[in-house]
């Protein structure tokens, strides 16, 4: 046992507490979460492909020895080809690579904007198991504070015992709510910590509250959107892509030096020469024209294009329905914090003075705070349900985050 806690200590001694404001968490995710990481890799890989794109191949050189016969003297042959486009390949390929490396940066920032996202809905969901909590340990502390004057009224004879039993059975089932959504928090923290790059060791504190709902009055332009852009840029790339495929009906044309010395031998006697020439090779597209490649890239261009427009609609849509429900939430938030919960607690309140001066049953005070309970649950659901549509709209609409 004792060499069993000399190998947990030091595992112990390294975990650490971290503290982090519900605001914080979108630059959390920027620099901590592990996917962001491996998907800047991708920037990376674009810009090395760009870097060797739009180059000319590298030139040939040969020799080549053909020996004397009746016909022809020695001669060692030197040549030097370079081959070329004669088409607009080169700058279509270059022009390709950079938008090849700004489709990965926009492919970047659009898992960011969904990390973020998954992040802080996940932020909203433990704030308010919190918030649950809380109004447990209250519940069973109100209900103890009852049975002790049931107890009391009991004891002189004014109510019956069976009163503080079920006092004291409510802030037991309180108790057991608490644990319960303690359980549910850990599960919660658990999930959100490899989000924001933190250990499974150590431990995360959120700080922060549930402001109370405002919706917003219209649905900003979403045009500029991370994903939306990103398909904007394919599409400008699908363009380049065509036109390139449409380059490469011709093969590079390759031009070159030859030249080099002959020699003949006749009579017991050597007699050298030299040449130089000039060459030139044109491919003559007879068979393949790259008609396929054309094809499948004006296919891909007009499936581009459609797929545009279908996330265009998509986006608009969801930032619409999120603006709605979010405008539902707030109306339905506000009906219930200024109008059902102060009439349920005044009325609780009334119910508590009669059931003290021996007016009304113990039953209906507790039923009277079962409703109150239950409203301040559906309060807390209608809360935490508006900041998780919030943050699907400001996702949607890619407003800067707080």
């Amino acid at each position: 046992m004792f060499r069993f806690l000399l190998c947990l200590a030091p595992a112990l001694a390294a975990a650490e507490a971290i503290s982090l404001p519900i605001d914080a968490i979108p630059r959390r995710v920027a620099t901590h979460h592990p996917g962001l990481r491996a998907a800047r890799t991708a920037i990376d890989e674009a810009k090395a492909r760009a870097s060797g794109a739009g180059r000319l191949a590298n030139p040939r050189a040969s020799l080549d020895w053909r020996p004397q016969n009746n016909l022809n003297p020695a001669a060692a042959v030197f040549s030097l080809e370079q081959s070329f486009p004669i088409t607009r390949r080169l700058a279509l390929e270059k022009k390709l690579g950079s938008q090849q490396i700004a489709a990965a940066t926009l492919e970047v920032r659009d898992a960011e904007r969904r990390f973020t996202a998954e992040a802080r809905s996940l932020a909203i969901q433990i704030l308010a198991l919190s918030a649950r909590k809380e109004l447990a340990a209250e519940q069973a502390s109100l209900s103890r504070s009852l049975a002790s004057s049931a107890t009391r009224r009991a004891a002189s004879g004014e109510s019956p015992a069976t009163d503080a039993t079920q006092a004291e059975l409510d802030a037991a089932r309180s108790d057991l709510e608490a644990a319960r959504l303690d359980g549910e928090l850990t599960v919660q923290h658990e999930r959100l910590k490899p989000q924001l790059g933190i250990a499974p060791a150590d431990s995360l504190i959120l700080a922060g509250s549930l402001p109370e709902p405002a919706a917003p009055s219209r649905t900003p332009a979403w045009q500029g959107r991370p994903d939306y852009q990103l398909a904007l840029a394919r599409l400008d790339a699908a363009a380049t892509a065509a036109d390139l495929a449409r380059a490469r009906r011709w093969d590079d044309w390759s031009a070159g030096l030859t030249g080099g010395p002959e020699y003949q031998r006749t009579n017991g006697s050597t007699q050298t020469t030299g040449f130089a020439g000039l060459r030139l090779s044109v491919p003559l597209p007879l068979w393949n024209r790259n008609e396929g490649e054309i094809a499948a890239a004006r296919a891909y261009a007009s499936r581009s294009s459609a797929e545009l427009l279908a996330l265009g609609s998509q986006i608009a849509a969801e930032a619409e329905a999120s603006r709605r429900e979010m405008e539902s939430l707030a109306s339905l938030a506000s009906r219930i914090r200024l109008s059902l919960l102060p009439a349920a607690a005044a009325q609780t309140s009334q119910l508590e003075k009669a059931w003290q001066q021996g007016e009304a049953p113990f039953t209906t005070l507790l039923r009277a705070r079962e409703q109150q309970l239950a409203l301040r649950h559906a309060g807390l659901d209608v809360l935490r349900d508006f900041h998780l549509a919030r943050i699907r709209f400001e996702s949607a609409t890619a407003q800067p985050r707080p």
